[in-house]
């Protein structure tokens, strides 16, 4: 059995003649086309090894005698080396895998052996399988040779794989740097011959930056204003707190009020709590020389409620403490309750005595005049033909009383 495929030195007693009756212990140099290779003889072999010898197979040689190559004669002759003992055959080893060096062996030329397949059937020549014993194909030289070549095979595969891979991403890159740019390019290109549809059309932003600005109205603008609303309207008696705190200013005595609207007006909240505070605490007013300071608060116990209300719902709390306001549609303070009701259209349009003009300044009188009845302060009426009608008058109805006529006087204080 041929050693093609065995990995590994030559096993123990597998010296057993080959066809041509030479021991692998004595290697010769076959003619050309013998399709066998066989290592040169070596110094010692010049005679035939003798019978009965011993060996060891696989290993190094050592020529010490008594050694594993046999006893040296010792005649008067030349030492000649006696042959080794045949063993029994080893069980073989398979070798590398054929595909591998078959794929990077060159074509075998004329005259040089050829390598046996897997299991030393026979060779690989193209031209079938011969009855060969392999040859040399079984020395520990050969495997190692098919063994090198295996591993050059592999890493010669290898590394084919990495440079095949290396080219192929190179070139997909270039191609794809390529088209990519070749399409960046014509769509900058369309883009510049093809014009804009909304060229020449304003963007939003620039439309808001061209439109007019109108800026909000200020305390003072939205003071002098008239707000629409029905003289006959009737809310749902409910009310809501304005929230928040307004903390007093002043020094003097600290009167805490709410501030509560009827739901459904749909007037400005905020501005009339504003107008309440600012009136209240104005030097002009009640708080007149640190008398008092009010704070507007949304929760706890005031000392009264300053209430906005339809003129419907301020007709019915103001008659709780016998007062009829819906002769002249006028506010009242409903003392029998905590509620100081200000008629909404009165709030949202005035009266004639002051007139479109003076808005500000009657929304002033109507708040001083009624927290002025819940501080104690009855009518007073003007006396003065000329002069500034007292904050107490009903400025509301008229401003002339008993043949005396007065001007218009938001203020308790108004000299000040």
């Amino acid at each position: 059995m041929g050693r093609h495929s065995r990995k590994g030195p030559l096993p123990k007693g597998a010296g057993t003649e080959d066809a041509s009756g030479a021991l692998p212990g004595a290697w010769e140099t076959a003619g050309p086309g013998g399709g066998r290779r066989r290592r040169p003889a070596e110094q010692h072999a010049a005679a035939g090894p003798g019978p009965g010898a011993p060996a060891r197979g696989g290993h190094p040689e050592h020529h010490e005698p008594g050694g594993g190559w046999g006893d040296w004669e010792t005649g008067g002759g030349p030492r000649v080396r006696t042959a080794p003992a045949p063993a029994p055959a080893a069980p073989r080893i398979p070798g590398p895998r054929r595909e591998f060096v078959e794929a990077f062996d060159g074509p075998a030329t004329h005259g040089e052996p050829r390598e046996t397949a897997p299991g030393g059937a026979g060779t690989r020549d193209g031209r079938g399988v011969d009855g060969g014993d392999g040859g040399d194909a079984g020395t520990p030289e050969a495997a190692k040779g098919g063994r090198g070549r295996a591993f050059t095979g592999v890493a010669a595969a290898a590394v084919t794989t990495v440079l095949a891979v290396i080219v192929a991403g190179q070139v997909t890159d270039d191609r794809t740097d390529g088209v990519g740019s070749q399409s960046a390019g014509q769509e900058r290109g369309a883009a510049q011959e093809r014009p804009d549809r909304s060229e020449g059309r304003a963007t939003p932003q620039q439309e808001a930056d061209a439109a007019p600005v109108t800026p909000a109205p200020t305390y003072e603008q939205l003071m002098a204003a008239q707000f629409p609303i029905d003289p006959e309207l009737k809310g749902p008696g409910k009310f809501e707190a304005v929230p928040g705190l307004d903390k007093a200013p002043g020094k003097g005595r600290k009167v805490r009020y709410r501030i509560d609207v009827e739901k459904g007006l749909g007037l400005d909240t905020g501005l009339f709590a504003r107008a309440v505070q600012e009136t209240l605490n104005d030097d002009r007013s009640w708080a007149h020389n640190g008398a008092m300071t009010f704070e507007r608060i949304s929760s706890g116990e005031p000392e009264f409620v300053l209430t906005l209300a339809s003129p419907g719902t301020t007709g019915v709390w103001c008659a709780k403490s016998g007062l009829d306001t819906t002769v002249d549609n006028v506010s009242c303070d409903s003392a029998s309750t905590e509620r100081v009701m200000i008629n909404a259209y009165r709030w949202a349009r005035g009266a004639e005595t002051y007139g479109p003009k003076a808005m500000h300044a009657y929304r002033q009188m109507l708040i001083n005049h009624e927290v002025g009845h819940r501080l104690g302060h009855n009518h007073v009426n003007c006396t003065t033909p000329g002069a500034l009608a007292p904050v107490m008058q009903q400025q509301t109805k008229s401003l002339d009383v008993g043949g005396v006529s007065c001007r218009p006087n938001p203020w308790v204080h108004p000299g000040n």
